[in-house]
């Protein structure tokens, strides 16, 4: 019998229920009820016969121990012995009052062994095993009697009572005795351990909110020689033929998610990083060799700022957000490579810019499904670029803003497609129009002057087989000047992408990505039309130490950097390492 042995949370509270008869309808063998209540009188405090709650969850026995108990000693479970003799020796023995720990060698300790091998009343340790032979102390004993009183009380609740024996009764009766001080302490320290438990629960930070991390190491380097030309002539600034060094850069972000109902979500997130851009004139001087992860923040800022709840019986899903809400959570990226630590290593090579790039921060949204059968899904967006900002211009409404719809069709769980329709407007001075990912003329066909855009897109991913992925998308923009003229132009770009999940090990993602970055094809000023055609060909391979641990060695290849033949290619290598928590 150990000193942390499994037994009932309840059993702490069974000496509440003392008896002074039972309450038996079957006969009792080998003796009668009659001379089971002749034989103990009612001030004997055998809890058993009255007992009648079920018990409720285990418990350690380790957790109740007093603090001024000594250490337990270890002896061997095959030393221990059946007791024999019990009701002509008990008088003889030294009462266990007198004890202050329960020997393997005491009566007591013979006597509840002996219960125990009968009734089957306690466990044993977490780890299965019983040792028997430990010497315990009064506390610990005590606790492990209530688990046989309670045993002792299934079996006359399940009218088998003539398993129970008169000197079984007669053994549990003295021992009770022998230990109600320990009995009574043992209730009242459960009691305190349930006020206690109480208070810490009332006053903890927070019962639903979790922390998660991550964190990115990224290495790179391109090699190339600078792109000098465009739509608006060239060279442009000094020639080189290597513009970059090769660098070490991170990013760091701590997500706080709060959830008040269990299918909800606040997130807040805060983030710190630090790559960087290579489109820089310095640098690359182009768009399309940026990667998926770049920028500085000069220490930790506030990014994520939004919540997420489930209505209709979950057949919808509502946003709000107040920071950082872009229209790629709102509304589905279908393709497996789209994420910036563990997908494509390109800005480009993510999602379709067409749509899923532009104004966003704060805004709403929503999810609708048509039942749980249904192949059906409809996406809803409005994201505000300056929601903050209260003067003319700017605000919820009057600012660079993006509204988007989708519509995803899934047949079936391998074969997904998707339409999206985005209108985006982009205030004087805050023209982006393809998101940082094509030619300079395609970012701002107009110069810095207000634009509005009507944008379409296309997507679709099957997976083939188990380790193949086989998808890709299509974008168009119809670009129209706001201010200070009433030009238009149109833009497309289009990507296949090919994924490889558990290549060679679980949790593993290889990726090729080849397509055609944003491109002015028509301008109603024809010389801002981009006259040759750049093609973005990325591979990567993410390897997986384990869950919270991934390396993504990978590359990609910018060919006529710019929509330019003038210019040279552009290759950029990165080292990308992973860690979530």
């Amino acid at each position: 019998m150990g000193a942390a042995l499994l037994l009932s949370a309840g059993s702490a509270l069974a000496t509440e229920k003392i008896a002074t008869k039972f309450d038996m309808t079957s006969q009792v063998d080998p003796v009668t009820t009659e001379e089971i209540e002749e034989s103990i009188s009612p001030e004997s405090n055998v809890a058993i016969a009255l007992m009648s709650e079920p018990p409720s969850q285990p418990l350690e026995l380790a957790q109740i121990q007093p603090e001024t108990e000594p250490e337990i000693s270890i002896l061997g479970i095959e030393q221990i012995n059946q007791y024999s003799g019990l009701e002509d020796s008990m008088e003889q023995v030294t009462s266990v009052s007198q004890l202050s720990d329960v020997q393997p060698t005491d009566w007591a300790f013979q006597a509840l062994q002996s219960l125990v091998e009968r009734y089957g009343c306690i466990a044993g340790y977490p780890d299965g095993t019983f040792r028997g032979n430990r010497a315990m102390t009064r506390f610990e004993f005590a606790a492990g009697l209530n688990a046989c009183l309670e045993r002792v009380n299934e079996l006359i609740a399940a009218s088998v009572a003539n398993l129970v024996t008169r000197d079984d009764l007669a053994v549990i009766q003295r021992l009770q005795e022998e230990f109600a001080a320990e009995l009574a302490t043992l209730r009242g320290r459960v009691y305190a351990l349930e006020a206690r438990t109480a208070e810490l629960e009332a006053n903890q930070f927070s019962t639903t909110t979790k922390l998660s991390g991550e964190v990115v190491f990224w290495a790179g380097d391109s090699f190339g020689a600078r792109s000098r030309h465009n739509v608006a002539g060239g060279p442009f600034g000094r020639a080189s033929d290597d513009p970059t060094e090769t660098y070490l850069g991170y990013r760091a972000r701590l997500n706080f998610d709060s959830s008040f109902s269990g299918r909800d979500r606040l997130r807040i997130r805060l983030e710190a990083v630090d790559i960087p851009n290579l489109r820089a004139f310095g640098l690359n001087n182009t768009l399309m060799a940026r990667t998926s992860i770049d920028g500085r923040s000069n220490g930790f800022r506030l990014d994520d700022l939004n919540y997420r709840f489930p209505a209709f019986d979950g057949k919808a899903r509502f946003w709000v957000g107040a920071n950082a809400l872009g229209i790629d959570n709102i509304l589905d990226v279908l393709s497996p490579l789209e994420s910036a630590s563990t997908g494509s290593i390109s800005r480009f090579g993510r999602r379709n810019p067409a749509v899923f790039r532009g104004p966003g921060g704060a805004g709403a949204g929503a999810n609708f499904t048509f039942g749980s059968r249904s192949p059906l899904k409809l996406n809803l967006a409005y994201l505000a670029g300056n929601a903050s900002d209260a003067t003319e211009g700017n605000g919820l409404f009057n600012g660079s803003n993006s509204a988007g719809a989708q519509l995803v069709y899934q047949p079936n769980r391998n074969l997904a497609f998707a339409v999206e329709y985005a209108r985006k407007y982009f205030s004087t001075e805050d023209v982006n129009i393809a998101g940082g990912t094509g030619s300079w003329i395609s970012e701002r066909p107009f110069g810095n002057n207000a634009t509005t855009s009507d944008n379409l897109g296309l997507q679709f991913n099957w997976r083939v087989l188990d380790k193949f992925q086989l998808g890709g998308w299509f974008g168009a923009t119809w670009a129209h000047q706001q201010r200070n003229g009433s030009d238009s132009a149109t833009i497309l770009n289009w990507a296949v992408t090919m994924g490889f999940p558990d290549a060679f090990s679980e949790g593993d993602l290889g990726g090729i990505i080849i397509g055609m970055p944003p491109k002015v094809t028509s301008h109603d000023r024809g010389a801002l039309e981009d006259r040759d055609t750049s093609f973005h060909i990325e591979a990567f391979y993410r390897y997986a130490f384990n869950d919270y641990i991934s390396i993504t060695p990978g590359f990609f290849v910018v060919t006529n950097p710019d929509h330019n033949s003038r210019n040279a290619n552009i290759f950029v290598g990165t080292l990308r390492t992973t860690f979530r928590f």
